[in-house]
């Protein structure tokens, strides 16, 4: 084990503000493998999965858009081709966007182009997933995987990334080792500012002709010198997990004792680990907002911070807008200041409190 992030309820377990509480709970943990080096939660039996109600944000839609355009224009044999696709119910499809470039979906097998678009952290079976895949894998195709990836969430103590549900957390150097085992290499490794920090990785049948690139070794190299390769890059997790928490703590008590409103943005499942492990209830927060209608009425599990409207915010007008969407911080800043804003100051939450600015804000600052 780890890290320890004490008992959470599940992040996507949104209560009514007035059901009784307290929300249920589990140890959420994280454990290492010294032989495979995977990243996964610890042993506690799955949970009941609750139903999606997160809108997806355009940040991701275009990503999808501009990801396929880039994997395409490399090989642009793919286009027209068949692909298989295993994607996130949280939303991230590549499928509409290939079918825009000719690709042709098939429901069963064999196709030239697997994608896994971030569903593999929903797998509990990470192996059983992997074989699930490379079984639709025509020979000499390409099996794409894009997924967050462990090196950023270490090195930016990204701890509210890991909730129930989200059973892996996959490096290079674990997906080497696991594709290995299934007769694939890994040709190609592409670092996507996407969900805080992701990668997307190209594998294929080691007999393929397809060579592998030099950012294969960078990012092993890199991995390495963070100690993901051992796992003594994850000593310091959650000595890093706790200072983080701690820091929102206290900039929130500061915030509230010089009278300054300090409200939040985005309801997503990381926000009930974040608020959690940092104590965070309404006392501190007096609610935070989303874009999704299915959130209003609700609140952040185990905290119990109300869920309302965007409108409710912008119409409050506070000092300090706390971006728990702080992956979507740039949308969710555009959107608020698009009209000219109110002067607030935006704040994301790890890896300590700190302010950034829109980016419209800056280029006029120069």
């Amino acid at each position: 084990m780890v890290v320890d992030l004490g008992r959470q309820p599940a992040s996507d377990h949104f209560p009514g503000i007035t059901d009784p509480g307290p929300d249920p709970q589990w140890p959420l943990q994280v454990w290492h493998c010294p032989n495979c080096a995977l990243v996964q939660l610890g042993p506690i039996a799955a949970l009941d999965e609750e139903p999606v109600r997160a809108v997806e944000s355009q940040t991701s839609r275009d990503h999808a858009r501009r990801v396929v355009a880039a994997v395409l224009a490399e090989r642009p044999w793919l286009a027209g081709g068949t692909v298989r696709e295993f994607a996130s119910h949280h939303g991230g499809s590549w499928l509409e966007a290939l079918q825009e470039h000719g690709c042709r979906p098939e429901p069963g097998g064999p196709a030239a182009l697997v994608i896994d678009v971030h569903a593999l952290a929903h797998e509990e079976n990470v192996r059983a997933a992997l074989d699930q895949r490379v079984a639709v894998l025509a020979e000499g195709g390409l099996l794409i995987l894009e997924f967050h990836h462990l090196l950023p969430l270490v090195e930016q103590a990204q701890f509210d990334t890991i909730r129930h549900g989200h059973w892996t957390y996959l490096s290079l150097t674990t997906v080497e080792r696991l594709g290995a085992e299934r007769g694939l290499t890994v040709v190609q490794a592409v670092a996507e500012p996407v969900f805080g920090g992701s990668l997307r990785l190209v594998l294929t049948h080691e007999s393929s002709a397809h060579r592998m690139d030099e950012s294969v070794r960078a990012l092993l190299a890199a991995e390495r010198r963070a100690g993901l390769h051992d796992g003594s890059g994850l000593e310091r997790l959650q000595e890093r997990a706790r200072a983080s928490a701690a820091a929102l703590h206290s900039f929130l008590s500061e915030q509230r004792a010089a009278g300054r409103r300090v409200l939040g943005y985005g309801a997503p499942s990381k926000a009930a680990v974040l608020l959690g492990v940092a104590d965070v209830g309404p006392h501190l927060l007096e609610f935070t907002v989303d874009a999704a209608p299915a959130k209003h009425g609700l609140a952040v599990p185990g905290v119990r911070v109300p869920i309302r409207p965007v409108q409710d915010l912008v119409a409050a007008r506070p000092e300090v807008v706390l971006v728990l969407t702080w992956d979507i911080a740039e949308e969710v800043m555009s959107y608020l200041e698009d009209g000219g804003g109110w002067g607030t100051q935006y704040v994301l939450p790890v890896p300590t409190p700190h302010t950034v600015q829109p980016a419209a804000m800056q280029g006029a600052m120069r």
